[in-house]
């Protein structure tokens, strides 16, 4: 079984050192697009890039949640727990990080783990695989980080996802942060961000 795993960074090192620092670019640079700078082929539907999110910020002490379609998706389970280490866990609010497949049908932000005033870092960092981080749903993007706005045009994603980041960032410094991610890039809505519909 383990042989027929579809294989993973081929330097770990250099590899997870560089998708880490895109996705804290990205966390510091919300909106903005960052490359992640390698290529995976994990089993669908997990996307290259949420693979690669996973391999650089998920171990043992990170619980893992997953939507239906991967959680439903053996392949996809086997490749995370072995590559990785991370618990798989079906309790979205025990989460340290949520990987989406079906970014469209994202759950409600209060069924995942939203920290306390006292230790606000115990959330759940959600991973959204999209298609596009070039077209679809335009979304406008204010807060730290962010000289004046920043536009951000993503797809799939909730019609009303920027209502519930609304909401979201009125938890803060609680709330859940968000990496929307493709096969070759990310960008990132942290909890501090104000979020509006774009144009």
């Amino acid at each position: 079984m383990i042989a027929s795993l579809a294989p993973a960074f081929d330097d770990p090192v250099l590899q997870a050192q560089s998708v880490f620092r895109a996705v804290m670019n990205a966390m510091a640079r919300p909106g903005r697009t960052q490359y992640l700078g390698c290529e995976l082929a994990p089993p669908r539907p997990l996307s290259a890039g949420a693979a690669a999110i996973a391999l650089a910020l998920c171990d043992y002490e990170t619980p893992l949640w997953l939507d239906h379609s991967l959680a439903g998706a053996d392949d996809v389970v086997r490749w995370l727990r072995f590559h990785t280490g991370a618990p798989i866990t079906g309790d979205a609010g025990q989460a340290a990080f949520a990987l989406v497949a079906d970014s469209g049908d994202l759950p409600d932000l209060a069924t995942f783990a939203l920290g306390s005033p006292n230790y606000p870092d115990r959330s759940t960092t959600l991973v959204l695989q999209v298609e596009s981080l070039s077209s679809g749903q335009a979304l406008t993007l204010t807060g730290p980080g962010i000289d004046g706005k920043e536009e951000l045009s993503a797809r799939p994603l909730p019609d009303d996802l920027a209502e519930r980041l609304t909401a979201n960032r009125g938890l803060f410094p609680r709330g859940v942060d968000l990496l929307l991610v493709s096969d070759y890039a990310v960008a990132a809505i942290p909890r501090s961000t104000t979020v509006a519909k774009g144009d």
